[in-house]
């Protein structure tokens, strides 16, 4: 005979299947002088603004937030976690390189063979085909043969914030916003299917679990390492905000994010006991029990790759 506990878990479990996904809430930085921090991204990115949440400074980007820990010491981005770096869309990528150059901004070189070379916005060098954010080897070769040149015009770029952090800027877009966290997956078209599955996180994938494993491409450039980038894109949004992937860049297992400079990323719901039902249902690995956050309530969980996602109960 059934408890009335577990009756009333059981109509969680069976309510949560129509939930609506999350919201993209907040990412969640170490750092060891979170006020310098905010106030050196209040300067490259003037849409943003000095805020607070649950008593703490933060980052405020339209309705999507950086959150802060005070550390002592700089935390480790290495070895690699599933959180790359994060970016904004801005309205002229060349002329925001321009303003940090000017500014004295580390900006991040692309480089554009792996026998060298570089530029600091992706236009700037040859530009991809047929939707690809980069070139192989052998289409390098081929644009060369061409003669094909550069756009100048919209592209990405990257600069170093602090705490080692990689932001990227990309443009030309209508207005300057926080868009995305970029990430690694170790096979992201099954990551795709698990956001899809466990966080109702809209997909138009046709990859199924018995599909979603593929071969790794081949490597490619404008690329942040000399030696080339695998790029296989996939991914989900949250509200407007984009949490994008390629494949792990080589066969090493990721890191657990926790601890690390990208801590975790934050995820908005209305009912946090209708989402623990369904995902403790669903076997999802939980890191935590549930927990204060200011006002609100929170618990986190861990994604494919070891990503640590926090649920936040918003009301």
């Amino acid at each position: 005979m059934r408890t009335p506990g577990a009756y009333f878990l059981l109509a969680l479990a069976a309510s949560a299947q129509t939930l609506p996904p999350p919201g993209f809430h907040h990412l969640h930085l170490n750092s060891v002088d979170p006020e310098k921090a905010i106030d050196f991204y209040t300067r490259q990115f003037p849409s943003t603004e000095k805020s607070t949440f649950a008593g703490a400074p933060v980052l405020k980007s339209a309705k999507v937030y950086v959150l802060f820990s005070k550390v002592k010491t700089t935390s480790p981005t290495t070895p690699q976690t599933a959180i790359w770096h994060f970016g904004w869309h801005v309205v002229d990528v060349q002329k925001n390189k321009a303003e940090y150059l000017e500014r004295k901004v580390k900006l991040l070189p692309l480089y554009t063979t792996e026998e060298g070379g570089s530029v600091f916005v992706s236009s700037d060098t040859w530009p991809g085909v047929g939707g690809s954010l980069g070139l192989t080897k052998a289409q390098i070769g081929d644009a060369k043969a061409k003669g094909v040149q550069p756009t100048h015009g919209a592209g990405f770029a990257y600069l170093e914030a602090p705490d080692g952090a990689i932001i990227e800027y990309q443009g030309n877009m209508p207005a300057e916003r926080f868009n995305h966290v970029h990430m690694f997956q170790k096979d992201p078209y099954c990551a795709e299917l698990w956001y899809h599955q466990h966080l109702n996180a809209p997909s138009r994938s046709t990859y199924t679990e018995a599909t979603c494993k593929v071969a790794r491409p081949e490597l490619s450039w404008p690329s942040l390492e000399r030696s080339g980038m695998l790029r296989q894109p996939a991914g989900v949004t949250f509200d407007d905000v984009a949490l994008t992937w390629h494949v792990q860049q080589d066969e090493r297992p990721l890191a657990p994010t926790r601890g690390h400079l990208y801590d975790h990323v934050g995820l908005s719901v209305h009912d946090l006991d209708a989402w623990i039902a369904k995902l403790r249902a669903e076997h999802v690995k939980f890191l935590t029990k549930t927990y204060k956050m200011g006002d609100a309530r929170a618990v986190m969980i861990e994604g494919p790759s070891r990503e640590a996602l926090e649920l936040v109960e918003i009301k």
